[in-house]
């Protein structure tokens, strides 16, 4: 049985006050069928990791360099990252895309790196509106899919996140039937790039716009194990609703 990972993408937010709010307001947290993980900013992560030792909250981060080291200006390696204590990296979400103009080979690149340096990464995919109202939501997350795990060495410790753009910070959300549909497709889709075995299981996270009241239907959905969660997991109640609907299960 694949166990459940609720993930709290923090995005560019926080200050030392509000994150150790925050961190308080996860004190206690009792979930341990479910893996819980949070990714603040660059410079909280070593505050959280200070805070969550000991908690069973795991600690990642929102992004990595390509690069081993070198002369990259304002870049954190993967090497970095698990020097500090961190476990996850977050890499090709679509604000990466969008904003950075980050490419499937620049993310295959990260990816390679964040493996090679003991790192957990949780890989984006997720198509914009426009590309679903036409069709081609598949053949698109299917491309950012094979873009960035074809001629990996090892895909055991790779997640993926399906996260629709068109839900991202829009108040919209998958109904639990299309992303139920969107994340079969992804499996059997992984399946074909890394065998059955690997894709079954692969663990599967739904995000965009997930709120405590439909964390629940979301998480009854069989392909789906749990979610990368944005705007929600910067607050301590709703976090803990979205991780306790996550679990038990089965």
């Amino acid at each position: 049985m694949r166990r459940p990972l609720v993930m709290g993408n923090w995005k560019m937010h926080g200050t030392t006050a509000s994150v150790s709010e925050l961190l308080d307001g996860l004190g206690g947290l009792d979930a341990p069928a479910t893996e819980v993980a949070v990714c603040p900013s660059y410079v909280h992560i070593p505050q959280a990791l200070a805070a969550c030792h000991g908690t069973g909250i795991s600690v990642g981060a929102q992004d990595c360099s390509h690069a081993r080291e070198g002369a990259y200006t304002g870049e954190i390696s993967a090497s970095m990252l698990t020097d500090l204590g961190c476990q996850w990296v977050i890499l090709g979400h679509s604000e990466r895309r969008q904003y950075h103009d980050e490419s499937d080979a620049l993310i295959a690149a990260k990816l390679a790196a964040a493996l090679d340096a003991g790192l957990s990464p949780v890989l984006c995919v997720g198509e914009t509106r426009d590309e679903r109202e036409a069709g081609d939501a598949e053949s698109v997350v299917a491309a950012q899919l094979r873009g960035a795990l074809e001629g990996q060495k090892s895909l055991a410790q790779v997640t993926i996140a399906y996260e629709p753009v068109w839900a991202i910070g829009t108040g919209l959300t998958a109904s639990p039937a299309q992303a139920q549909a969107m994340h079969a497709f992804l499996r059997q889709a992984l399946a074909g790039l890394a065998g059955e075995a690997l894709a079954a299981q692969a663990r599967l996270l739904y995000g965009g716009s997930v709120k405590p009241d439909n964390a629940a239907e979301l998480f009854e959905q069989p392909d789906i194990d749990g979610a990368l969660v944005g705007g929600a997991s910067l607050k301590a109640g709703d976090f803990r609703q979205i991780i306790q609907a996550a679990g038990p299960r089965g």
